[in-house]
């Protein structure tokens, strides 16, 4: 058994709670289908197009590459988060391909590449934080333009997919099966009918699913499985248990049989982790690789200092023993665990001397679940060989691995071996490593410009050398074996925690990634190549590990307050480069602050020097991280037993309008609320669903005694969206967005102009109110399916920003949606003042044959109470220069206009421009440009906007 945290002892107040129950598959597919179709074929604002803003340098995590044998520079690329690509360039350049169905997250793809089917696994086959839910199979014939759904909807994750060599209707797929509960539907499934049935033909047991899956080359009814038992909650992560096998199957996977007997020389039992496959064959015979996470604990070594002070002597040493220690030995303990500098060796000693502290305690500031989740002293990665078809293993190396799973080895757990040479073999977790001797040896074939943590590689079989590597920063390639690698990172597919914006001029947007640390850049970036030769990206790198929150001093939009996992924060100066790290601390003789995975913080809006950042409890500093104090007590539960930290602070907020009324919400389902600066608290949670993380709380901009609470069920696979209002500071809580899918919420924003507009983002895109909750409409023009994970609205450019945790950062208009309010949405027709683009020479010339045509372009915002036609006419006085019509739909739309003017109508504006000519200036007459079109000439202009009889009027000015 692994070490657990020990257990704090739970609030009386609190009672306990049985764990949420997870959604039935059937009820889930049903409402995203249906619902979801139902709140975009009914949506007023759909005609709000998102554009994407990247940023796209650091790419985002791969799960899996499928490659054409025949034409390398064809392959595809499945993201954990961000859908499935496509290149046909060698990674120049990718084009999405599953940007609209119901889930995007993926754990496989397997594509025949002679008739061009591709089949598709969803929900990510890694078992993170952040891995997704699937909704079973999906198979395109047509090379990804449409997909057809081929069930397996209760699989939530797929790990491998593997097809019949010649049999097109057959496949068999490895299903790893629900992440945070048991379900008996996991382990190998095969349909022999292309997908329209299934048969369950290999189940271990609730907890272990199918891991991966290997077929032989040359007979597809030989195949090899590998089982992982798992059990993952919010507090605790069972990576290894007795479900963890091997199988081998002689009858094309009808029956199997288990190899990892005890006798096998194949690790068993509890200690059992995830298992990666790989298989070639060599001289006539299967060559099989495994490898596996082994969790079984390491035998004691020897220190490397013999009398070095560890955690596990200090656990039973009696007052006595450690007065007799060297004050080496205690400087040494101190220094290595990061205890402060003002706690030196006499002070300590003093403590124990006279009973304010004992020898344990030490060990107690010490130890968190972070400790136990990274400092584990488990067996770790290794690899086993069988040359006789699975019969028995051995393994390949003498040492440990390590530093290559550490105690983590559920984010990776794959192994490959080259076609062509049964002795090179390719493992890879943090690093990707390389053994050219049948795994004796490795060596890192990492480089600069390489992602850590791998998670797909194909081996070129025809040309030795050639790689493409699939990991946390997307795909690399190599010719030479992994000396020298190429990053291929166009898509734009990071995986955003949280978001926020300045008030520079243009705006930049700031976020913490997932894998890929934290970001800022300006909200005015397009995607293209031309920095590769001026050397100068757009975004800035401003923050490492996995990005987390950030907040920004809109004084100077230069001091940024942005950190990385479990609390690690710091204050920086973007222009300087000055940087503080400012996370509070635990005391000596007090338990270690428990830290979220994504500790919130939060910068008040009242007094920007004003910083609270929450661990367990909330803090506060009064000079910008420099201090902090805390002004809370523990306000969770008090923590669970287990292996990650639990009983955190999930979100915190202040009132806008009032200094000091804060809210906090907790991972294990509290929500508090002071209304006195922290003086008191009080526990605001009657009425509201028991346990659930609380994902966001959002204090009103207009109403200061409400409040809006998302809850997620997510760690439960409870995929239900909870949303709650309060009118009175919590006291009582009304439910709303009783409309929405069955998806996990995210975040919940009130805008900043019009109170009844509510912004929601779930799992699977982003949803908005009109009607302060009470009915939601989706987005998604321009915005695939992807997990939404934070909406920030620039309060000066009135813009929808929107942060994926798959997509990167997409932008769209928010400042017509604010203005629908009642008046409006009964109006037949609103027009709303448009953007006017700068009036430009170049419109219609033509600089080259060769070259575009100089276009022109803008869109008149409208809105209209049914879909029809948009009579539209461009007026100079009461001259009409053109008028056309446009169709319309229900709701907001944005019409285009070209600029142009009725070639007829040229001699009257001459008249009107030339009127105030002075003697010395040349007559103005306008002519056609290089392409034949009139164009608008500088100058205002009224625009009448007209349906069913009714106008709307705006003006138009080209300056």
């Amino acid at each position: 058994m692994k070490p657990f945290l020990p257990i704090l002892l739970l609030s009386a107040s609190i009672a306990l709670q049985a764990q949420p129950s997870a959604t039935p598959a059937a009820q889930r597919m049903q409402s995203m289908l249906q619902q979801r179709k139902a709140l975009e074929t009914n949506s007023l604002v759909n005609g709000v197009e998102f554009r994407n803003i990247g940023p796209t340098v650091h790419s985002g995590r791969i799960v899996d590459v499928d490659v054409r044998e025949d034409d390398p520079s064809h392959f595809y690329a499945a993201f954990a988060s961000g859908g499935l690509w496509k290149t046909t360039n060698n990674g120049i350049s990718f084009e999405p391909l599953f940007d609209k169905e119901a889930v995007m997250t993926i754990g496989d793809v397997a594509v025949n590449w002679k008739s061009n089917i591709i089949w598709l696994g969803t929900g990510e086959n890694n078992s993170s934080r952040s891995s997704y839910a699937g909704s079973g199979m999906y198979k395109s014939t047509d090379g990804g333009k449409s997909w057809q759904y081929l069930g397996l909807e209760e699989s939530h994750h797929i790990s491998r997919i593997i097809l019949h060599p010649t049999d097109p209707n057959t496949a068999w797929v490895a299903v790893l099966g629900h992440l945070y509960s048991p379900n008996k539907e996991r382990g190998v499934y095969k349909t022999t009918d292309g997908g329209k049935t299934w048969k369950l033909t290999l189940f271990a047991n609730e907890n272990a699913g199918a891991a991966d899956l290997v077929i032989d080359p040359q007979n597809p009814n030989i195949l090899y499985a590998a089982t992982w038992h798992r059990e993952r909650r919010a507090w605790n992560f069972v990576e290894a248990g007795v479900g963890t096998g091997l199988y081998k199957s002689t009858d094309g996977g009808n029956k199997w049989t288990l190899l990892s007997t005890p006798t096998a020389g194949f690790p068993t039992g509890e200690g059992a982790g995830r298992i990666g496959l790989a298989i070639v064959r060599s001289g006539g015979k299967a060559v099989l690789y495994a490898a596996i996470d082994n969790y079984n604990r390491r035998a004691p070594e020897t220190p490397e200092v013999p009398d070095a002070l560890t955690n596990a002597q200090l656990r039973t040493m009696s007052k006595d023993q450690f007065l007799a220690l060297k004050k080496y030995q205690i400087k040494e303990y101190l220094a290595g665990n990061r205890f402060p500098a003002d706690l030196t060796v006499e002070k300590v000693t003093e403590m124990i001397k006279s009973d304010k502290a004992k020898p344990a305690s030490l060990v107690e500031f010490t130890e968190d679940a972070n400790s136990l989740l990274f400092e584990t002293d488990v067996v770790g990665l290794e690899i086993y060989r069988s040359d006789d078809e699975g019969k028995s293993w051995k393994r390949t190396h003498k040492d440990y691995l390590d530093q290559v799973y550490s105690s983590y080895g559920y984010y990776f757990g794959q192994v490959r071996v080259a076609p062509n040479d049964p002795n090179k073999v390719y493992v890879y977790g943090v690093p990707v490593l390389r053994s050219n001797d049948g795994g004796k040896t490795f060596r890192s074939i990492d480089d600069d410009n390489v992602h850590s943590d791998h998670h797909a590689l194909w081996i070129n079989g025809k040309r030795p050398g050639h790689l493409i590597l699939g990991n946390d920063g997307g795909i690399n390639i190599s010719y030479d074996d992994g000396e020298n690698w190429v990053h291929c990172n166009t898509p734009a597919v990071g995986q955003f925690y949280y978001i926020n914006v300045d008030m520079a001029t243009p705006y930049n947007v700031y976020g913490g990634l997932q894998d890929n640390g934290v970001w800022m850049g300006p909200s005015t970036y397009q995607a293209g190549s031309g920095w590769y030769s001026s050397g100068q990206y757009p975004y800035k790198r401003i923050g490492g590990g996995d990005g987390m929150q950030v907040m920004v001093d809109t004084r100077d939009n230069a001091t940024v307050y942005s950190g990385s996992q479990f609390g690690s924060y710091t204050r920086q100066n973007t222009r300087t480069g000055e940087r503080k790290f400012i996370t509070p601390r635990h005391k000596f003789g007090e338990r270690p602050l428990r830290w979220n995975w994504q500790a919130p913080i939060h910068l008040s809006v009242h007094n920007q020097d004003i910083l609270y950042m929450a661990s367990n409890k909330l803090h506060r500093s009064f000079n910008k991280g420099d201090n902090f104090e805390a002004i809370s007590d523990d306000l969770t539960q008090g923590g669970k037993k287990g292996d990650v930290p639990f009983g955190t602070l999930s979100c915190i907020h202040e009132s806008p309008l009032k200094f000091g009324l804060l809210y906090t919400g907790s991972d294990d389902g509290l929500i508090h609320v002071s209304r006195d600066g922290g003086v008191s608290w009080k526990l605001i949670t009657n009425g509201l669903p028991k346990d659930l993380w609380v994902a966001r709380i959002q204090a009103s901009n207009t109403v200061e005694g409400r409040v809006y609470v998302a809850l997620n069920g997510y760690r439960y696979d409870d995929f239900a969206p909870y949303l709650y209002m309060s009118d009175n500071f919590g006291e009582t809580w009304t439910a709303i967005g009783k409309d929405l899918p069955m998806e996990p919420l995210n975040v919940v924003k009130e805008d900043p102009v019009n109170p009844d507009l509510l912004y929601v983002g779930s799992d699977h895109g982003l949803y908005i109110s009109l009607d302060r909750g009470k009915s939601f409409q989706l987005m998604n023009n321009g915005l695939p399916a992807t997990p939404i994970h934070d909406v920030v609205i620039h309060p000066r450019e009135r813009e929808i920003v929107v942060g994926t945790h798959g997509r990167s950062l997409y932008i769209g208009e928010a400042k017509e949606m604010q203005q629908l309010k009642a008046d409006v949405l009964a109006s037949t027709i609103k027009a709303f003042e448009p953007d006017a683009p700068r009036w430009s020479p170049r419109w219609g010339a033509v600089f080259a044959v060769w070259a575009d045509t100089g276009k022109a372009e803008m869109k008149f915002p409208v809105y209209v109470n049914a879909t029809g036609k948009v009579k539209i006419s461009i007026k100079s006085d009461d001259v009409v220069l053109k008028t056309f019509e446009a169709d319309a739909k229900k709701g907001l739309n944005y019409l285009s206009y070209n600029l142009t003017m009725d070639a007829d109508k040229a001699s009257v504006m001459d008249q009107k421009l030339n009127k105030a000519r002075k003697d010395d200036e040349r007559p103005t007459t306008l002519k056609a440009a290089k392409d034949g079109k009139m164009y608008l000439p500088r100058g205002d202009y009224k625009v009448v906007l007209s349906k069913d009889g009714k106008e709307s009027e705006v003006k138009l000015s080209l300056k």
